[in-house]
Order: C-alpha cells, then structure tokens, then sequence
C-alpha cells in the first residue's frame, strides 16, 4: 500500500492517472501533455507500474498504458479502513446515542 501512497503523492502522476480514466493511452501521447523530459515521464511511469496503478501493453514500438482501478480501490478501502471508516464500524456520534 505504501507503494501506491507514494505514487500518487506526485501531482504529475496523480494527472497521468486521472488522464487514464478516459481509457489506455500510448507513453508518447501522455508524455505530450507534460512540460517535463521523456526521461522524467519514464520514471513516473515506472513508480505507477511499480505501485500497480497502471498497466501496459506493447503495441508495436508504442507502450500503451492502462488505468488499474482495483489497486487504487484497495489502496483506498485500506486507509479507510485504517481509520475505521466503512468496516460497519459505530461512529462515535452513533455510541453516544
């Protein structure tokens, strides 16, 4: 889980991730939409497949990247649950009554 927390502590990786939710998408054209170096997005990439965020799938020459939502939903769930949010859990407003 930490793995994911520190991927999308990045802004430019949480951008890659929230431009993926309109569908799989080639390195090249995500990198365009980044004033950063190629080397740079390939690092970002790297931390996102690392956390498990993303996926890729060789087209070609071309790497397509897609969106892995169960990893961010279970990342989520987690530190919800951390926190005792949605385990059915009373909330302390709920003991009190």
């Amino acid at each position: 889980m930490s793995d994911v927390f520190k991927a999308l502590a990045d802004p430019t990786r949480r951008e890659v991730l929230q431009r993926l939710k309109a569908g799989p998408m080639s390195a090249g054209r995500l990198a365009e939409a980044f004033p950063v170096s190629k080397p740079t997005m390939s690092a970002h990439f790297a931390v996102l497949r690392q956390a498990g965020l993303v996926t890729t799938q060789k087209d070609g020459t071309s790497v397509i990247y897609h969106l892995n939502v169960s990893v961010l939903e279970e990342a989520l769930l987690g530190f919800a649950g951390v926190f005792g949010l949605g385990s059915g859990a009373a909330s302390p407003q709920e003991e009190k009554s």
